[in-house]
């Protein structure tokens, strides 16, 4: 009997060759040869000795690294905070010369004006123009005040003679001594407004040596921007050096489309709003118009507090008919710049969400009161095109990237 009829195996043939297997290959002399594909294994269980897991140990070296970051961040402005009658004055001749230095290359290069002329001629444009426009503003508010004053004065009255005979049916008395308290509560006051005067005494000469040491550092600036930051740039590693340098030129770029930017979004808030106010015969149009322009420099919020005081001074001189339809330009012309203008003029490095300009913006006013709210913005736009720099240091052009919640 076989081995077949006896249910075992079958005895290869004597002389046979077992068939390679299909997955090795073979040499010329029919021998298996090692192949260079992984070796196919069980998986094995990462196991951890200790008492700490390795998610816990991740999660605690995040959090110290973190920590540290922030605490270098507040030291920083701490510092900041306490040199701030000097670190202000450089962060507005940083802003300027982000903004003036296209005029500045314009006549160096293409006029062939030497550099030192070139500073002092974009310097004396600049002075020449808010000279003049400070000076049609005072115009416009010393013949326009006195009549907005007898107009306030005559709707105060008004008021007055209204709580006598309107619903409320005052007497007299009852407004006579009301208006006898508020005299009184002045009168007691007097020395904090005093002292408050004092205080703004010395803010004019905090302001004065400010704008100084802005204006000092703004001419060095814009002559010898290129050579301070190379002197910047070799304090750093050698290794360093070039991501530094290369992050500095994108933040630099991303803080002078921010400057032009908001000086063209000023400048159709100004005019807007200005414009609206002067053709419904609202006094003083245009120093309002000035007081928007400047306003709009604080993103989201300066408009809208400037334009309510276009509204207040219309429903003072004109009535509420008056200050409703200038309520209705001062909003329209924000939804204008908003959603027309903006997204335009703003390239997409600086294409911040609305949410994280408003957070901006209440974070540096927190801190810094009007200089924190101005400088939020143009801080937060710096930032994001370094970080966009250094997380695609090879892209061709990273102010173009665009971080959206799909990466």
């Amino acid at each position: 009997m076989s081995n077949d009829d006896r249910g075992g195996a079958a005895d290869p043939e004597v002389g046979h060759v077992p068939e390679p297997s299909p997955d090795v290959p073979e040499d010329v002399d029919g021998q298996n040869v090692p192949t260079d594909e992984p070796e196919q294994r069980a998986p094995v269980l990462k196991t951890y000795k200790g008492p700490v897991p390795p998610p816990v140990t991740a999660a605690a070296a995040w959090s110290w690294r973190l920590v540290v970051i922030v605490a270098a961040v507040a030291l920083v402005g701490v510092a900041l905070v306490q040199i701030k009658t000097v670190a202000i004055p450089v962060l507005v001749a940083a802003l300027l010369t982000a903004l003036l230095s296209p005029v500045t290359n314009w006549l160096s290069h293409r006029v062939r004006l030497p550099r030192t002329l070139a500073v002092v001629a974009t310097l004396l444009l600049v002075v020449l123009f808010l000279g003049g426009l400070l000076t049609l503003a005072g115009r416009s508010v010393i013949s326009g005040f006195a009549d907005l004053a007898d107009t306030a004065w005559d709707g105060i009255e008004t008021g007055i003679a209204w709580l006598s005979s309107g619903p409320l049916a005052l007497s007299e008395e009852t407004i006579n001594s009301y208006v006898d308290a508020l005299q009184q509560q002045l009168s007691t006051n007097i020395d904090s407004i005093l002292s408050g005067a004092l205080s703004v005494t010395t803010s004019v000469g905090h302001v004065l040596a400010g704008a100084l040491i802005a204006l000092f550092c703004l001419f060095f600036f814009l002559k010898e921007g290129t050579t301070i930051w190379g002197w910047i740039v070799r304090l750093f590693p050698r290794v360093a050096r070039e991501q530094v340098a290369g992050a500095g030129m994108r933040g630099w770029t991303s803080l002078s489309v921010y400057a032009r930017t908001q000086i063209v979004v000023a400048f159709i808030d100004g005019v807007g709003i200005g414009l609206g106010a002067w053709l419904l015969g609202v006094p003083l149009a245009l120093p309002l118009g000035i007081l928007v322009f400047l306003g709009s420099f604080i993103p989201i919020i300066g408009a809208v507090l400037t334009g309510a005081v276009a509204v207040a001074v219309a429903l003072v001189d004109q009535g509420p008919f008056r200050a409703l339809i200038m309520l209705a330009i001062v909003l329209g012309v924000q939804q204008l710049e908003s959603h027309f203008f903006q997204p335009i003029l703003m390239s997409r490095a600086l294409k911040l969400h609305p949410v994280a300009v408003l957070l901006a913006v209440a974070t540096g006013t927190l801190i810094g009161g009007i200089v924190g709210a101005l400088f939020a913005v143009p801080i937060v736009a710096v930032v994001n095109a370094v970080m966009n720099y250094l997380n695609h240091p090879g892209a061709a052009d990273p102010d173009l990237i665009e971080v959206t919640a799909k990466t």
